[in-house]
This record gives C-alpha cells, structure tokens and sequence, in this order.
C-alpha cells in the first residue's frame, strides 16, 4: 500500500469535517441576518455549536449594521484551513497560505448552497403539507424569506402551484454557474 491510497479518505474527512462545521456557522450567520426566531430549538442548537469560537472573535471583531462580521470571519478561517489542509494533503505543491483567498470563492459558494438547498427542502416540505408549527418548517420560513419574497411576486401560484421555489432555485444555480468559476480564477484557486 502506497500512502496516496489514503489521501482520498484523508481529503474526504477534511471537507466532511470542516464542511460542516462551516456550513453550522454560516447558518448562524444567515439566521441572525434575516432575524430568525433566537429561541427555535434549532437556532439554539445552532448557537450552542458555534458560540465557543465566536466569543473570542467578538472581542476582537465588532459586528456592523446589524452583521456578525465575527462569523463571516470564522467561516473565512475555516474555510482557509479547510483549503490548506487539502492543499497539504494533496501535495500541490502550492503554498498552503494561498487559501486565505481561495476561501472567498467557497464562502460565496457556500451562501448560494446554503439558500438553494434550504429552498429545496421548504418546497419539497410543502409537498406533503408539514405542521406550520414544526420548528423546522418556521426556521426555513424565516431563512428562506428574503430569497423567495421577489419571485412569490413576480410568479403567483398557477392553479395552486407554488412555482416561486423553482424559479429562485434556477436563478441559484445560475449565479452559482456565473459566479464561482471567475471568482475561481481571479484568485488562482486550485480547487
């Protein structure tokens, strides 16, 4: 056995971990940027995972205009370590200190991700006519809110099909599509 039979599972451990973790703090990020309920049970899940790291980082970085700068902070970090370990682990021969920047691509893309597949779930939620009280079904309501309020008014219901979802869910992938590989390529990122 060769030691490039583990770099696989190695880089599939580092996204995995890392991913989620990311993903949990741009969660909390988007919540407080649309004003979720703070007393869900699943926002306070969230605070609770993402409070230990962020307490230090608000003593240093204030939030702004009602922004936790903090966080967008943390998920630049996480990212940026997420991406150097890969980088490490791959053998790219690249300097690991180049992720500070390949990390902004991936934080955009993790935004879009995060909208589109919380999008996803409340329509296909919708299909089998979820509790209004569900924490869940209130959380995304309240995340997915600011994304799906343009296209609820340019696309009413036709014949009591919601195709607002669809429409947002498009216009996602498209500025996923659009964005991400120039953003790539303007900081020369290798994944």
């Amino acid at each position: 056995m060769s030691s490039s039979y583990l770099i696989d599972p190695l880089v599939f451990l580092v996204q995995t971990l890392f991913g989620l973790y990311t993903a949990t703090v741009a969660l909390r990020f988007l919540l407080q940027w649309v004003r979720a309920d703070f007393y869900n049970p699943i926002s306070q899940a969230v605070v609770r995972l993402t409070s230990a790291p962020l307490r230090p980082l608000r003593r240093i970085i204030p939030g702004y205009g009602g922004l936790d700068l903090a966080a967008l902070v943390l998920i630049w970090l996480l990212s940026a370590a997420e991406l150097g370990l890969i980088v490490w682990i791959v053998g790219l021969g690249r300097s690991p200190l180049g992720a500070f920047l390949w990390a902004i691509p991936s934080m955009v893309e993790l935004f879009i991700n995060l909208f589109l597949f919380s999008i996803l779930i409340r329509a296909i939620l919708s299909w089998v006519n979820p509790d209004p009280a569900n924490p869940a079904n209130r959380l995304l309501d309240q995340l997915t809110g600011p994304v799906m309020r343009p296209f609820k008014q340019l696309l009413p219901p036709i014949a009591g099909i919601d195709l607002a979802p669809l429409a947002a869910m498009i216009v996602l992938v498209l500025l996923n599509m659009l964005l991400i590989p120039p953003l790539k390529w303007l900081v020369a990122s290798p994944v």
